[in-house]
């Protein structure tokens, strides 16, 4: 007889506490305490998790120019896994955020290393070129356990802009 699979329980979703509300407050500045997580409920294997933002926008510290990027987080999960609405919410808190490409992606990789303690994590920007040049950062961590190491060490050494990121037909096809 096969397993009935279940729904998660109120207790598993106690620090979820942004899905499913009528109304919406978006930070107007960055924001990392939005971001929320659960329990992963497949430890025991490893599983990736990915994330593509589209429309991902912050400011020029210098000139206060908005810039536009696709971000993409891929992530192994150990014990937590992020939820999407709170990372919706944090992902937009950049809007009126000035900081360069790097840093945002720098942080967002520092961000939820902190929230989730995955087992390998990676951020990846594609920005929009301006002024002809188009910035592409990567970052990335790792639990430190020696298949999470190596493969952190594999991706940034093999890392090229499109490497690990989706054309969008296979998004959006």
């Amino acid at each position: 007889m096969k397993k009935k699979a279940t729904a998660r329980t109120n207790k598993e979703l106690k620090g979820v506490t942004l899905l499913g509300q009528t109304h919406t407050d978006y930070p107007t500045t960055y924001a990392p305490e939005v971001l929320e997580s659960f329990e992963n409920k497949h430890p025991a294997v490893d599983n990736w998790t990915t994330f593509v933002c589209t429309e991902f926008t912050s400011l020029c510290p210098k000139t206060g120019q908005p810039d536009f990027a696709r971000i993409y987080i891929n992530y192994i999960a150990d014990k937590l896994m992020v939820e999407s609405k709170s990372l919706k919410l944090y992902m937009f808190s950049f809007r009126n955020h000035g900081d360069f490409h790097e840093d945002c992606v720098a942080k967002m990789c520092n961000d939820l290393t902190k929230l989730m303690k995955p087992r390998y994590l990676e951020v990846i920007g594609e920005f929009t070129p301006r002024g002809g040049i188009a910035i592409y950062p990567y970052a990335s961590s790792s639990n430190g356990q020696k298949a999470y190491a190596d493969l952190k060490l594999k991706r940034m050494a093999e890392y090229a802009p499109g490497k690990y990121t989706l054309p969008l037909s296979r998004v959006y096809g």
